[in-house]
């Protein structure tokens, strides 16, 4: 096994589990009062719960995080602080395990977990935070003392210490330096796995962008997001909710960059506090997922416009717009998944929308549908799933779990949706291929798979249909048009378009 495959093998596989958890409580030892620092604050013991919960189930931080901070009452800047420490070790713990294997004197998977995430939060303290060194060492001693025990306090007091010792620049000049090749040089400074960082790579430049801006993608994908809103048309008013001012008087809300539907949220503020969004009227949802669902609404039709489907509905962002604009248009909608407590997600996110638009929010295998109901809709929608790599700023944990091994079950997935999409729609009618996945698998070559064994269906334009529905004025960069596919197909950036990286690729049904 070579180190690649070494990177590889550990970024994906994170740490050992099961056994190690017990050995980790093993570590605790009475000390005297004197002997023994302090617990550490809150902030840091809930940074330290969710890397635990989220090793060990499996779980996505942005999932535990918040009702923790709510449960233990942190707030203001603990829970922004608390916020950034998980997040943040989380999106950047490849480069930090770069780091700490080069202060530690056995492998890191020869680590307990427990420590090992004990070391990460200290070394984005003392490395990726403005948290002063000896500071950021004596939480973290402490921390390791009160929720791992006493036993390796001093091992991650002296790595810290190492860690510190040299500048997060020297570091990164010296990772690059050891690597085998620029590839993994940039996957370890970048904190991506080698697999990853090599695909986002092809991907850039099936899309027609140059491969030189790989290092400004994986720097998007390690920055938090921000906050951005759907104002769902017909349900409020754009400017109504762009008014909405917090009780200082500064406007909590400012207009997209490119959907005419999109608010962005200014930090600090609670999407839920909001009663457009409380009711439903509003959503939190990227700028790139309503851009591509906006499209698929506006794209021109030969006849009827009366039934649309979203195939892979759950759960519920990209349904709740295009029931919004169904209803503006006279449309009726058809919400289909496959999963039961995502059909709940997606009826919780219709609420709003009037009642005879939506047809039905149904529970069902999207590969049937084709089968089942031929001919039977005018648009449909399938966001396919995928493995999420345009999103990886939004679930920082999902980049170590994923492998290259499941990219052959997920296009198989993705084929036989499309398929049953393309039979479905009736003829003249159009079908939006959607992933948030700037992957070559799991986009293009889906498509043109499907296409090698058809000869009804026609490939759109998706590229002049997303220009046609930006915010008036605007001008967006989709790379070079390479006069095939990809000169047709949408494929959005984070570090371009400061959006999850989502495609977009149309289709029309012509017989």
């Amino acid at each position: 096994m070579n180190a690649e495959q070494r990177d590889d093998r550990r970024d994906a596989r994170g740490r050992q589990r099961g056994a190690a958890r017990s050995r980790g409580q093993g570590h605790r030892t009475s000390q005297a009062p004197s002997q023994r620092r302090r617990a550490t604050d809150p902030a840091r013991t809930a940074a330290y719960d969710v890397l635990r919960e989220v090793d060990a189930s499996d779980a996505y931080a942005n999932l535990v995080l918040p009702p923790l901070l709510r449960e233990r009452g942190i707030t203001g800047r603990d829970a922004a602080f608390a916020t950034e420490l998980a997040y943040g070790t989380l999106r950047l713990q490849g480069r930090y395990d770069a780091i700490l294997a080069r202060c530690v004197s056995r492998p890191l998977d020869q680590l307990d977990p427990e420590v090992l995430d004990v070391l990460r939060l200290g070394a984005h303290q003392v490395l990726g935070m403005r948290v002063p060194a000896h500071a950021a060492v004596s939480e973290t001693v402490g921390l390791c003392r009160d929720r791992v025990g006493a036993g390796p306090a001093q091992m991650v007091n002296a790595v810290l210490r190492a860690v510190g010792r040299t500048s997060l620049d020297d570091w990164l000049d010296r990772i690059r330096a050891e690597a085998p090749d620029e590839t993994t040089a940039l996957a370890l400074t970048g904190s991506h796995p080698v697999w990853i960082t090599r695909a986002l790579r092809e991907a850039l430049h099936g899309s027609g962008r140059p491969t030189g801006e790989l290092a400004d993608l994986l720097e998007a994908d390690n920055t938090a997001p921000r906050v951005t809103l759907v104002v769902r048309p017909g349900l409020v008013e754009p400017d109504d909710l762009t008014a909405d001012q917090d009780p200082d008087g500064d406007v909590r809300l400012t207009p997209g960059r490119w959907a005419p539907t999109a608010r962005v949220l200014a930090a600090g503020t609670d999407p839920a506090a909001l009663g457009p969004v409380s009711d439903g009227r509003a959503g939190v949802q990227d700028e790139g997922s309503q851009l591509v669902t906006l499209a698929l609404a506006a794209t021109p039709l030969e006849g009827r416009d009366e039934r649309w489907l979203d195939l892979c509905a759950g759960p519920g962002g990209k349904a709740a717009l295009l029931g919004a604009l169904a209803a503006r248009q006279g449309a009726r909608l058809v919400a289909n998944e496959v999963q039961p407590h995502r059909t709940r997600l997606v009826r919780q996110g219709l609420r709003a929308v009037p009642q005879e638009t939506v047809e039905a929010v149904r529970t069902g295998d999207g590969r049937e549908v084709g089968t089942d109901e031929p001919g039977a809709y005018d648009r449909v929608l399938v966001d396919a799933p995928c493995t999420g790599l345009g999103a990886l700023r939004r679930r920082p944990e999902s980049r170590w779990r994923r492998t290259p091994a499941d990219l052959g079950t997920l296009t198989g997935l993705q084929t036989e949706l499309l398929t049953s999409a393309l039979e479905a729609v009736r003829p003249g009618g159009v079908v939006a291929y959607v992933t948030c996945s700037p992957h070559l698998a799991e986009t293009r070559l889906v498509v043109d798979d499907v296409l090698r064994r058809r000869d009804d269906v026609e490939r759109l334009d998706a590229r002049a249909v997303v220009r046609d529905v930006l915010v008036p004025g605007a001008e967006i960069d989709l790379g070079a048009d390479d006069g095939g596919a990809g000169g047709l197909d949408v494929q959005l950036w984070p570090h371009v378009h400061g959006t999850d990286a989502m495609h977009l690729t149309l289709l029309r049904r012509t017989a």
